[in-house]
């Protein structure tokens, strides 16, 4: 893989969560226009589906899946600290099964 596809599969995956982000955020209680931000939920979302499909013309499904896998793990951070939700030792020690499972399937 190159550093150019490396980072088209970054972007890819944080267009993903960026995208889940401003969908909370819209759908919260909060102050704003939520219009604009469920918009930019779903063109950000839209960017990094079309980005992923272009890359699955190029690279096998078990190569670039295991980088979908870590959207999990990268949300919970993600979740931590834009959106400041609680983090329980429940969900960490899942995030830690779910990196791990990620990193057996990668390694295979």
């Amino acid at each position: 893989m190159t550093l150019l596809a490396f980072l088209l599969v970054l972007i890819s995956e944080s267009c993903e969560l960026a995208g889940q982000i401003f969908f909370k955020h819209a759908m919260s209680g909060g102050e704003g226009i939520k219009g604009t931000r469920l918009a930019a939920g779903v063109v950000i979302k839209a960017v990094g589906a079309f980005l992923w499909v272009g890359l699955m013309s190029r690279f096998d499904l078990s190569y670039l899946y295991p980088f979908d896998g870590l959207k999990a793990v990268v949300m919970m951070f993600a979740a931590s600290i834009f959106l400041k939700e609680k983090m329980t030792l429940n969900l960490w020690v899942g995030v830690a099964l779910i990196g791990a499972g990620v990193l057996l399937v990668s390694r295979s």
